[in-house]
C-alpha cells in the first residue's frame, strides 16, 4: 500500500496506531510542515520563534495523535493546534506588550500628522496593524483572509459557534477601521 496516497484523514488512523512515528505520521509531518511554519510565523511575525512553535505544535500532534476523531478535516485540526500553540506563546512573552505600546505609539503619530500628508507617508506596517488587536481576534483574522479558512473551519479551530466567529471577526475588523480610519478595510464577506 503507497502510503502518499492515502488521505490526511486515513493516515491519521494510521499514525494514531503506531507505537512511535513510524511512516504514517512521518508522512503527516511532510505534508504539513510548510503550512504549519507559515500559520505560525504570521501569528508569531519571527522566523526563529515560528520555527520553535511549528516544532512544538508537531511534538503536541504526535502526543496527541489518538484524539483525532475525524470530526472535521485533519487540516482543521492541525491548524487548530497550531493556533492555540502559538496563542499560548504569544500570551507567555512580555514583548507582546512592547510591540502594543510600540503600535500605539505609531498610531498616535499617526494621528498627529498634518492632514495634507499623502497616503504612502501614512502606512503603516500590516503586522502593526494586527499587533494593536487581542491576540484571539488578530489570530482569526489571520486564519479568515491570509489562511482562508471558511467559518465553519474557523468555529473547530476556536472552539467557537459559527455566529461568534463571524461575530468577532466582524468586530475585529470595525476595532481596526476605528483605529485605522485612513486605511481601507473593504468590505466583509458575511
Amino acid at each position: 500500500m503507497d502510503i502518499s496516497a492515502q488521505t490526511d484523514e486515513q493516515l491519521a488512523a494510521l499514525a494514531a496506531r503506531e507505537a512511535s512515528d513510524g511512516p504514517a505520521f512521518q508522512e503527516l509531518l511532510a505534508r504539513y510542515q510548510d503550512r504549519v511554519w507559515r500559520i505560525c510565523y504570521r501569528l508569531l511575525s519571527d522566523a526563529h520563534d515560528a520555527s520553535d512553535a511549528a516544532q512544538e505544535v508537531f511534538v503536541r500532534l504526535f502526543l496527541s495523535r489518538a484524539k483525532f476523531q475525524g470530526r472535521s478535516k485533519y487540516s482543521t485540526w492541525v491548524h487548530g493546534v497550531a493556533v492555540r500553540t502559538c496563542l499560548t506563546i504569544r500570551r507567555g512573552r512580555t514583548r507582546r506588550r512592547q510591540r502594543e505600546a510600540a503600535a500605539a505609539q505609531q498610531t498616535r503619530e499617526t494621528d498627529e500628522k498634518p492632514q495634507g500628508e499623502s497616503t504612502a507617508e501614512l502606512s503603516l506596517d500590516l503586522n502593526q496593524i494586527l499587533n494593536t488587536l487581542e491576540d484571539d481576534d488578530r489570530a482569526l483574522l489571520i486564519m479568515k483572509y491570509a489562511e482562508g479558512h471558511n467559518y465553519d473551519e474557523l468555529a473547530t479551530i476556536f472552539d467557537l459557534s459559527i455566529s461568534a466567529c463571524k461575530m468577532r471577526v466582524a468586530r475585529a475588523r470595525q476595532k481596526l477601521k476605528e483605529r485605522f480610519p485612513e486605511l481601507d478595510f473593504g468590505k466583509g464577506d458575511d
